[in-house]
This record gives C-alpha cells, sequence and structure tokens, in this order.
C-alpha cells in the first residue's frame, strides 16, 4: 500500500477564486444547519419549557437531520458539502483536502455558525441559544467517547458516499445518508451529550450564548472520531492503486475525482 501524504496546498490556492466560492459555501451551509438545529430546540422550550421528552427529542433529531441533509446537499457542488470541521478534518487526514483548503474551511465553518446563533438571539427576542450539555451522570470522558464513536460513522458514511472514488451512484444519495446517520446519532446519544458530532453546531451557540461547560469534549471527541474514520477508509477501504485527486481548486466536489 503506497503512502498518501497529507498536502499543504500551493500558494496559488490561497487566492484562487474557487478556494473563495468553497469557504463561502462552507459559511452558508454551517449557518443553514446550525440555524436549524439550534433553532428547533429554541422552539421547542418555546412551546413545551424543555426538550427531555420523548417527542422532543424526535423532532429536534429529524430538524438535525433535514438541515444537514440540505447543508450538505447545497454545498456539494463547490465544497463537497461538509458543513463540519469535523469532517473536513478527517478529509484532511486522508489527504483528500490542502491544508491551506482546510484552514478555509474552518474558518468559515466557525463563522457561519456564529452568524447563526447570532441571528437566532435578534429573531427570537433575545433568547439566548442554549447550545449543547452534558445529562446528569455523564462524565466528560463518556461524552467525549460518544461524540468519537458517533463522528467515527458520520465520517465513515461521508467517506463512502462522497469522498471514494468508486461511489458511482452513491453520490447522488450522499447527503440523504448523512442526514439520516445525523438524526439517528441524535436519538441515540441525545439524551446524553446533545450528540454533536460538530463542532461548529457546539461552538456557535456556546460562543453567542457563552456557554462553556465541558465545551472541550464537543471538539476532542468528533476531531478524533473523524480522523480514525479518514484514515482507516483513505488507507484499508480504499485500494492504493486507485487514482487520487490532484486538483487544487475543486477538491471533494462532484466532479473532483
Amino acid at each position: 500500500m503506497s503512502l498518501r501524504r497529507l498536502a499543504l496546498g500551493r500558494r496559488e490556492e490561497a487566492v484562487h477564486p474557487n478556494t473563495f466560492r468553497a469557504a463561502i459555501s462552507e459559511f452558508v451551509a454551517t449557518g443553514l444547519y446550525v440555524f436549524a438545529a439550534e433553532g428547533s430546540a429554541i422552539a421547542l422550550r418555546k412551546l413545551y419549557g424543555d426538550t427531555s421528552s420523548t417527542g422532543a427529542l424526535i423532532m429536534v433529531a429529524l430538524a438535525h437531520a433535514f438541515a444537514f441533509t440540505t447543508a450538505v446537499a447545497v454545498s456539494t457542488r463547490l465544497s463537497g458539502g461538509h458543513a463540519n470541521p469535523a469532517i473536513t478534518f478527517g478529509a484532511l487526514l486522508g489527504g483528500r483536502l490542502s491544508f491551506i483548503r482546510a484552514i478555509y474551511y474552518w474558518t468559515s465553518q466557525l463563522l457561519g455558525a456564529i452568524g447563526a446563533s447570532l441571528l437566532l438571539r435578534v429573531t427570537t427576542g433575545g433568547i439566548r441559544p442554549r447550545g449543547l450539555s452534558l445529562a446528569l451522570g455523564m462524565t466528560a470522558w463518556n461524552a467525549m467517547m460518544l461524540e468519537a464513536v458517533t463522528t467515527f460513522g458520520l465520517m465513515y458514511t461521508v467517506y463512502a458516499t462522497s469522498i471514494d472514488p468508486r461511489r458511482s451512484s452513491l453520490a447522488a444519495i450522499a447527503p440523504i445518508a448523512a442526514g439520516f446517520l445525523v438524526g439517528a446519532n441524535i436519538l441515540a446519544g441525545g439524551p446524553f451529550d446533545g450528540a454533536a458530532m460538530n463542532p461548529a453546531r457546539a461552538f456557535g451557540p456556546a460562543l453567542v450564548g457563552w456557554r462553556w461547560s465541558h465545551h472541550w469534549v464537543y471538539w476532542v471527541g468528533p476531531f478524533f472520531g473523524s480522523g480514525i474514520a479518514g484514515i482507516m477508509y483513505e488507507f484499508i477501504m480504499i485500494p492504493a492503486e486507485l487514482p487520487q485527486s490532484t486538483s487544487s481548486t475543486q477538491p471533494l466536489a462532484g466532479d473532483g475525482y
């Protein structure tokens, strides 16, 4: 198996128009996702006072699933449809994204999440976003492992349906597959730590609502899980003899391989 190396990226990539288009795409997609995801929780608290019931959990899971499906679908052509810093990290470790472009993506994703959270606070009459938190009885270690496991599943799904050069017709259902898994993982992990699987999803509401309890869990867990999944799929599941994209202007987009 030949080693596929991490790519720093070329100088011209930092100022290429396609890089800026991809970054803007990630900004919008992440903002759409965070606005609907956090907004669904705010709306349910407004209606029912809390989100601890079974019905509320299902509604929140559906909102996340629908929003992430849409976010991936609208950004796939331009940026590969990440809308998640952890997905970008996994693609980077797999050599499918340059470090330069990853920096652009991470910056855009976090700014998109912050912008969405600010819009929520303004449009809801000043309600502070609650963000994500650990349930009673959950330790930070438990939550970190839960985030790692759920994000591993999400990254593996993205790799299999969006990144794998052999994906063929699977690319058409990539947004749906990713969205379904986000919803399913929230049903499984939501009652324990919110099941972020996405550092931007946690960061935007945490910053605007200024709630930082155990916030590091939502970074370390997803990055660890996505990193393992990215390396595993790239170096074990994809044969070394398959050509790897060397495009510096359109990696991970629909025609990027």
